[in-house]
């Protein structure tokens, strides 16, 4: 009966005595309801303004996360599964396998997703087999072009979607001028869905991390991919930026300020890094080979403006591998997340990296995308309260894709690799630690590492 009289209390008065724009955690909220008002503390000079404001450096202090925006709830959006169902998670997915947009013996094709989907199914990684620890998203909204617009140049857009009547007619175009990407007539409605699926998981995760210490991590099997796709236009396979809108959308629907980007693609991410060159509040992080497709990400663009400083590029030398890789994460993307603070972590994983992908020459194994997938999860859970979403980007060999997939699911779900069953050491060969070596240092000195 006193819990419930000091609740209707603070409801009605306490809380009323902050704007309305003020957000608060669930931490908080509990916080507000336990002590009330000076009157129900019994403390001198106590109050709901100070008491909130030790709260909050106590939970910086432990890394215990950003104060979220209270203007979205899963209630609004029947689509999306219960707090119960999110909070029991712990993987959460979406898919979007756009199969209408295809080109035959094209590496970016229909076969991707598919290849995953059976792959998670085989290793009985589906809720079919692990009842609510893993949770795919059946049902979400679509992008709109105002979600897109947030992002691209909304002549692109609009010229896309008219674009679509000539698709239909001619069964397929090339929409990059002489570059590889193309569309067919289904084209606009898929990418619409792809970018929707990944601002779903945003908003599932941080629905779950009102209510948990330890919310599920989403990933967005999705396609077209998104990190090429430049604000002007479509660009390497990419249609619109996935990853770029669902961080406009986390910073504008759930007041997630800061938005740390993790691209592990063989690929620079242009298109992301072109979006935030100039936001202090979106850090872009990208390990990439050396030299490869599109040219970009040299380790001198560290963002413009006010956004200096805020971009990380990170080429790694052709041969680069596993312990190249671990050795990135521990001493750049560890230390640049722990001081830039995000209030959520989004990756764009692309597995082309992978020693038997065909459009590049890294030597990742199956076994490096587990070691990533579980170190930023771990990562996520110190800084942002795990606040974490992958989205699907490259990987072009189905086997190694899949089976990367896959076990990147292992360690997001906390269990051992088994990496070892799919991965062979024949195909590996030294990896060029004095270039890699060379490099990390290089980056480290540019950012005060």
């Amino acid at each position: 009966m006193l819990f419930c009289l000091l609740l209707i209390y603070v409801s009605t008065k306490g809380l009323m005595s902050f704007p309305c724009s003020q957000s608060f955690s669930v931490l908080e909220v509990t916080f507000l309801l336990f002590l009330g008002s000076g009157e129900v503390s019994g403390i001198r000079g106590f109050n709901l303004r100070n008491g909130l404001s030790l709260w909050r450096k106590h939970l910086v202090k432990h890394n215990m996360g950003a104060y979220i925006c209270c203007s979205f709830s899963t209630e609004k959006d029947p689509l999306l599964p219960s707090v119960q169902q999110l909070t029991d998670a712990r993987v959460i997915y979406s898919v979007s396998a756009a199969l209408g947009h295809n080109k035959d013996s094209h590496p970016e094709c229909s076969a991707r997703v598919p290849a995953i989907v059976t792959a998670l199914e085989k290793n009985e990684l589906t809720r079919k087999f692990r009842g609510s620890e893993i949770l795919e998203l059946a049902n979400f909204k679509n992008a709109t072009i105002e979600d897109i617009a947030n992002v691209h140049e909304k002549a692109y857009v609009l010229g896309l979607e008219k674009a679509m009547g000539e698709a239909s007619d001619s069964g397929l175009i090339f929409i990059e001028g002489s570059g590889p990407t193309y569309a067919t007539s289904t084209t606009f409605q898929d990418s619409l869905i792809a970018a929707g699926a990944g601002m779903a998981l945003v908003d599932s995760v941080v629905t779950a991390s009102r209510n948990s210490f330890d919310p599920p991590t989403g990933f967005a099997l999705i396609r077209p991919p998104g990190h090429h796709a430049v604000p002007k236009g479509p660009m390497g396979f990419c249609v619109f930026g996935n990853v770029a809108i669902a961080a406009r959308h986390a910073q504008r629907a759930h007041g997630l300020t800061r938005v740390f980007i993790i691209d592990f693609d063989v690929h620079h991410g242009n298109g992301t890094n072109d979006a935030f060159s100039e936001d202090p509040d979106i850090f872009f992080l990208s390990t990439h080979q050396d030299g490869s497709y599109p040219g970009t990400g040299k380790m001198s663009d560290i963002g413009k403006g006010k956004g200096e400083g805020t971009t990380l590029n990170l080429p790694l030398p052709g041969g680069s591998g596993d312990i190249a890789m671990r050795t990135a994460f521990e001493e750049i993307i560890v230390p640049c997340v722990q001081r830039f603070k995000p209030d959520l972590i989004l990756v764009s994983a692309g597995y082309d990296a992978h020693v038997l992908d065909p459009l590049a020459n890294l030597q990742f194994t199956t076994g490096t995308y587990y070691s990533l997938a579980k170190d930023i999860k771990q990562l996520a859970k110190e800084v942002c309260g795990g606040r974490c979403v992958f989205f699907l980007e490259g990987g072009y060999n189905l086997e190694s894709l899949s089976a990367s997939v896959a076990d990147s699911f292992r360690a997001l779900l906390g269990e051992e690799s088994l990496a070892s069953e799919f991965d062979n050491p024949a195909y590996l060969y030294d990896e060029p630690m004095r270039k890699v070596r060379d490099a990390i240092e290089r980056a480290k000195s540019i950012h005060c590492l």
